[in-house]
């Protein structure tokens, strides 16, 4: 009984999953905790040596999934992708944004180029995605979910990580008002907030001296591991347990914000 009342809440049979940023650390984890909960999961990213490999690690848990190439920096480019996966599935159930980048160079002397690298990666392709795959979803019977990352610094100041909070904000902000605007036509538009999980976009910033002030504010003094963010996901986009969920932001960060507010 526990089992099917489990599946019931959370599980993604029959489902289709597109992960945008996929090949990333995070993103993989989501893609596997996708597809271990039933949805067939697409993983778009740029290097298809990277995504191959996460297919095949999908297969041997015994999911679903396919690669597919896209550039986060182009709108052609995204708009293609949701063509191809609608061609190819019929629909698009679940849309995760978890594309990220981010600049270590210190305040003063971050370029202008570093600057629109983050803002366009963070920010201006999770606008897109929604954008392009939120009517997409609406014309669908069972609608849709997007789910877009934000962080920990969404809300609170770090030093040496001043574009990366802000494009991270204005993802919380901008998914508040497409939640907004589709709340009344069966999609779905969430956040999920990480904490500090080792990945490309922070491994450059976490320094000796940063870890140990990172631990002193974290109460449960480590970091995350990528698959601890499957849980609050699979409530998000869920169409049965996230049913009245939009909106929203749910944090994974070992007590960070909550000590820090």
């Amino acid at each position: 009984m526990a089992k099917e009342y489990l599946q019931g809440l959370f599980g993604l049979d029959g489902q289709t999953a597109v992960v945008i940023g996929g090949t990333g650390v995070l993103g993989g984890a989501l893609c596997e905790g996708l597809a271990q909960a039933g949805a067939y999961v697409v993983v778009a990213g740029r290097s298809a040596e990277r995504g191959a490999e996460r297919v095949a690690a999908i297969e041997k848990l015994g999911g679903k999934a396919a690669y597919r190439e896209v550039d986060v920096t182009s709108r052609e480019s995204i708009q293609a992708l949701r063509d191809k996966v609608v061609a190819e599935r019929g629909a698009v159930d679940i849309l995760v944004n978890c594309a990220g980048v981010n600049s270590a160079v210190p305040y003063e002397q971050i370029p202008d180029a570093d600057w629109e690298r983050v803002i366009d990666t963070n920010l201006k392709a999770t606008h897109w995605g929604c954008q392009l795959f939120a009517p997409q979803m609406a014309s669908q019977a069972e609608g849709g979910s997007i789910l877009n990352i934000g962080s920990v610094t969404s809300h609170l100041p770090l030093s040496r990580v001043f574009a990366y909070s802000a494009s991270k904000a204005a993802v919380l902000n901008y998914t508040k008002n497409v939640a907004r605007e589709y709340a009344t036509r069966k999609v779905r538009v969430n956040s999920l907030c990480p904490g500090f999980f080792p990945a490309e976009q922070n491994r450059k910033i976490l320094d000796k001296d940063r870890v140990a002030n990172i631990m002193g504010q974290t109460p449960m003094a480590r970091f995350g591991e990528p698959p601890e963010l499957i849980g609050a996901m699979l409530l998000l986009v869920s169409r049965k347990a996230g049913s009245f969920v939009t909106g929203t932001e749910i944090y994974v960060d070992g007590g960070f914000t909550g000590n820090r507010f």
